[in-house]
């Protein structure tokens, strides 16, 4: 293949909007509001209506936002919080920090979320919240997590960092957009993400009025009133630069969804049956807008397979190597190897291969080659 291949090709998608982007982010500097623009305001009512949500509150990143809105339901140190040990760092990193308690569950097998037939297993008298990772792309199942919530007057949180543009499908067929269906939602702008910027970016969906008012005044030095201070806050804002690529991109998020389910089709159709690697299981209360195209490799067999993909100059990732509650820093909670079996073993098959907006036929084509001389040669 004589061109690179990308994981994620952020400079091809730019090219394809270039005079738009290059446009937007020039009115925002020759506005020269560089903080809380009339672009935030902008990309604000943009996110509100792409989600059909009531309230949208943008902060400085995903990281920032999980952090907020517990922060903004009031919870308190020694609490705990009830939490994926298969998931990014970040999810965990916030409660930690708010002097919460991590506890931890183990996920599905198959599609690697919340283990909802565990849930009220975890659940304490110091249970105070639930956060559902829609990992990958892919709605948890809210209608499950939420009745249990609800039943114990616990909140949930969703973490919608990957799954931005999902949609979740009740029982009864009504649809709704990933993090607009718990008590409030988290996602991120990271540039990698499906709605990316040029930089950090995060915020939050509620239809709650009463805390969308609480979270925006805490990401704002917990001031509604300038230097009237009413609650300890933090400093968190998006900048109006991001703000202004965010309003051009938001308009192709629909498109950017089709075409990565476009490329996950193509992978599924090529690999579905090849023994020795699992495609991604869809469920059927969600749709799949692919951050990641995450595959299982069995047999122990995933490093020689990460290895032999990049001799051939095929990029993939392991998302994630570690289970959270494995991680040094996170030891002191007292969880131990053989607590949570089925993330310690994804932690040992997950390979994420190259999935993107702009990817060409020929250049997934090659990829797929590639797997498959890998596991009809017997290495899998």
């Amino acid at each position: 293949m004589n061109e690179k291949i990308q994981m994620v090709d952020l400079k091809t998608q730019y090219l394809n909007i270039k005079e738009e982007i290059d446009n937007a982010l020039l009115a925002a500097v020759e506005e020269t509001a560089y903080i809380n623009g009339p672009q935030v305001k902008t990309f604000v009512e943009s996110l509100k209506t792409f989600n059909q949500v009531k309230h949208a509150v943008t902060c400085g990143n995903g990281t920032d936002a999980l952090q907020i809105a517990m922060m903004g339901l009031g919870f308190k140190p020694g609490s705990e919080v009830i939490v994926p040990a298969f998931t990014y760092i970040a999810t965990v990193e916030v409660i930690a920090l708010l002097g919460l308690v991590p506890k931890f569950i183990d996920v599905r097998p198959d599609t690697f979320e919340l283990d909802f037939e565990q849930l009220e297993s975890k659940i304490t008298e110091k249970t105070v919240g639930i956060v559902p990772v829609h990992l990958f792309g892919q709605c948890s199942n809210m209608e499950i997590i939420n009745a249990i919530a609800a039943k114990r007057g616990i909140a949930v949180i969703e973490d919608t960092a990957q799954a931005m543009g999902a949609e979740y499908i009740s029982s009864e067929g009504t649809r709704q957009f990933a993090g607009t269906v718990g008590t409030i939602g988290t996602t991120s702008f990271f540039p990698s993400k499906n709605l990316g910027c040029f930089g950090d970016g995060g915020a939050l969906l509620t239809n709650d009025e009463a805390l969308a008012q609480r979270v925006h005044m805490i990401a704002n030095h917990g001031q509604r009133q300038k230097y009237h201070h009413e609650s300890i806050g933090v400093n968190s804002r998006l900048d109006t630069l991001q703000a202004a690529i965010l309003n051009v991109k938001i308009k192709y998020l629909h498109e950017y969804a089709n075409a990565r389910q476009r490329v996950a089709q193509r992978y599924d159709e090529s690999l579905a049956g090849i023994e020795g690697i699992s495609i991604p299981v869809r469920v059927p209360y969600s749709t799949h807008v692919f951050n990641q195209y995450t595959c299982k490799i069995a047999n122990g067999k995933r490093d020689a397979f990460k290895a032999f993909l990049q001799e051939r100059g095929v990029p993939s990732m392991v998302y994630y190597p570690i289970s959270v509650h494995l991680q040094r820093a996170y030891r002191q909670y007292g969880y131990n190897e053989g607590d949570f079996p089925v993330s310690e073993q994804l932690c040992k098959e997950v390979l994420s291969l190259p999935i993107h907006t702009e990817m060409k036929e020929n250049t997934q084509s090659y990829i797929i080659e590639q797997i498959k001389a890998f596991f009809e040669h017997g290495n899998g």
